[in-house]
């Protein structure tokens, strides 16, 4: 039975710069490339040296503790570079495309048939797997597990996040290949969350328990949907999936073919053309950055959204998950007296001195300009005014500074992930790194406990 999904705490954050529901093809890109930190966790085997010719979808590197799960290249042609860091750990596979592009191609699966063993298998050979995460912990799916339920979020509520509607038009096909395949690996159900308003593509697919969902962000994270619907408790596990990342399955199990193509948004008040793109994992974002232009000569790029994504250069590559890229101002500069007047251009979930709680509806121009240096916690309520799962937030995260274990367990910390705090570091006053404690809290508990 479907259950609809009301948020009311939270914040949206409205920003200028929302992508033009028009998409282009991406110019194609010299080098692509494969950034390690994506895959949290995984200890890279190498199967070629440098100057090895390779094909789309032909695996390159495998999990140390998994030599079944296998990553493959996005596209064919020379692995040109395998930069290392400090202890000659693996940071970057650069691969120099090839103009005429060939495939590593397998059999077409007949899903109809096909036993959840050999679904399994296909998905770990294929490079597929990466895509399936688990919590808790936030990492990659461990294939020996079986989840209770699987959860794929299709409404998104992120600041100038990629319209999740859109960029799956005329793709489910392959989406209900990836569904019926998923659908054999689970005793549970398949939980696909939406917006209350429109159609969406998964109107149309079978085996899926539909919700629709509502509310400010982040009522579009699928953690508050798994904390709403079917919550994690210690000893379960449960599976979540991008809706993208269900195109390139199932269009590898109709076809044979790993093709790594990606509809990118371009947004931010510094891109003059905010527009959609078709593109390759790990192409370099110039390819399709400076084809719609940018306004400033000072701005921050992000692989990913303002909250969650992480800082590049116009010459980086795209992330492995990530299907929106942010352009911003950068915000270097010093605001006198900045704390002690009113505020007119800027978000706030407080009211002193602010007043964009007076006008839910408009889009700000904001830069990177944190407005305030780190500091000790200060508990002020804030972060529960934002934070719609049944969690202490502050708690948690002092829990987790402070590494302990059975506190980071009995406060929920099993169904979190980094970015279930991003609002909370938005608002924080005390400018603490909450993604980045939640992430060494999830990294400690999975290392002491498993």
């Amino acid at each position: 039975m479907s259950k609809d999904v009301r948020i009311k705490k939270g914040l949206n954050i409205n920003l200028v710069g929302a992508a033009e529901q028009t998409t282009s093809q991406a110019v194609s890109s010299n080098v692509y490339a494969l950034n390690l930190d994506d895959f949290h966790g995984i200890i890279p085997k190498m199967l070629f040296k440098e100057g090895a010719e390779v094909k789309a979808g032909e695996p390159i590197f495998y999990n140390k503790n998994r030599e079944d799960m296998l990553f493959v290249s996005p596209v064919s042609g020379e692995l040109v570079e395998i930069v290392r860091g400090a202890r000659r750990r693996i940071l970057t596979l650069k691969i120099l495309a090839d103009k005429e592009q060939t495939f590593h191609e397998t059999a077409p699966m007949n899903l109809a048939k096909a036993e959840p063993n050999a679904i399994l298998e296909t998905l770990l050979k294929s490079g597929c797997w990466p895509f399936i995460k688990q919590r808790p912990y936030d990492i990659i799916a461990h294939p020996d597990k079986t989840p209770k339920a699987i959860f794929i979020s299709g409404y998104a509520t992120a600041p100038l996040a990629a319209d999740v509607d859109y960029v799956l038009r005329g793709k489910e096909k392959e989406i209900q290949a990836a569904i019926t395949a998923l659908g054999k690996l689970t005793p549970g159900k398949i939980h696909v969350s939406v917006g209350n308003t429109g159609t969406t593509p998964f109107s149309a697919i079978d085996g899926i328990q539909l919700h629709k969902v509502s509310g400010p962000h982040p009522a579009g994270l699928v953690g508050t949907q798994i904390n709403k619907i079917d919550p994690v408790n210690k000893g379960e596990i449960v599976w979540t999936i991008a809706p993208q990342d269900l195109i390139i399955i199932g269009e590898f199990l109709l076809t044979g073919r790993f093709n790594a193509e990606r509809t990118v948004a371009l947004v931010g008040s510094c891109v003059k053309a905010p527009k959609y793109y078709t593109t390759k994992i790990g192409a370099e974002v110039s390819t399709f950055l400076y084809a719609s232009g940018v306004k400033e000569k000072k701005f921050r790029l992000i692989n990913g959204d303002v909250l969650t994504g992480y800082r590049i250069s116009p010459d980086a590559h795209l992330g492995f998950y990530n299907n929106t890229v942010t352009a911003i101002p950068e915000g270097d500069d010093y605001e006198f007296f900045g704390w002690n007047k009113p505020v007119f251009n800027k978000i706030s979930s407080t009211r002193a001195l602010t007043f964009s709680w007076l006008n839910g509806k408009k889009k700000y121009d904001l830069d990177t300009n944190t407005n305030g240096e780190h500091r000790a916690f200060v508990v002020t309520g804030q972060y529960e005014e934002v934070f719609p799962l049944d969690i202490y937030p502050l708690q948690l995260l002092k829990a987790c500074m402070v590494k302990d274990l059975d506190e980071m367990e009995q406060l929920g910390l099993y169904e979190v992930a980094p970015e279930d705090f991003s609002l909370t570091e938005f608002i924080c006053i005390s400018k603490q790194p909450h993604q980045k404690i939640i992430r060494e809290g999830l990294d400690l508990l999975h290392q002491e406990i498993g």
